[in-house]
């Protein structure tokens, strides 16, 4: 997943002082269905798995609350997923790609998840076409086209 470099820098930075541990994941890899070992930048004490609802419990819902929001479930954590996919989608990236870096198999569910958010398509497409039709010599639409009659 590609990051920009001020975002690299500060994971960089948490990488050195607290390296990636390697953690058995509780399930197995739907394709070849033996189990998944992953380096986790963020894991317990103990070194496994962070649980999405202690996070939640512990992190998230306090940064909310001192921030003045209400905890809801459309502010939760898997809202920063959807954070990231709209702001790349707006920005016009590649669906395949994102697919890819949401850990999606097939882009048609990301399209079917995502499609709703981007609502500037339409104005990105024309502002597309125009660029590329009026840089056309001769092109001033229907009443340029020759007369055969």
């Amino acid at each position: 997943m590609p990051l920009p470099a001020s975002v690299a820098g500060v994971v960089q930075a948490h990488l050195d002082m607290f390296p990636a541990v390697r953690v058995t994941l509780p399930w197995e890899d739907p394709v070849h269905g033996k189990p998944v070992t992953v380096p986790l930048l963020f894991t317990t004490r103990r070194g496994s798995a962070v649980r999405q609802q202690v996070a939640a419990d512990q992190i998230w819902h306090p940064a909310l609350r001192a921030a003045g929001v209400e905890v809801s479930r459309v502010n939760g954590m898997h809202a920063l997923r959807h954070l990231y996919a709209s702001a790349l989608l707006d920005a016009g990236e590649n669906i395949k790609a994102l697919a890819e870096w949401l850990g999606h198999a097939d882009p048609a569910f990301t399209l079917r998840v995502y499609a709703h958010l981007m609502p500037e398509s339409p104005k990105r497409a024309r502002r597309a076409l125009d660029a590329l039709l009026g840089g056309l010599p001769g092109i001033d639409g229907p009443g340029a086209a020759p007369d055969h009659g």
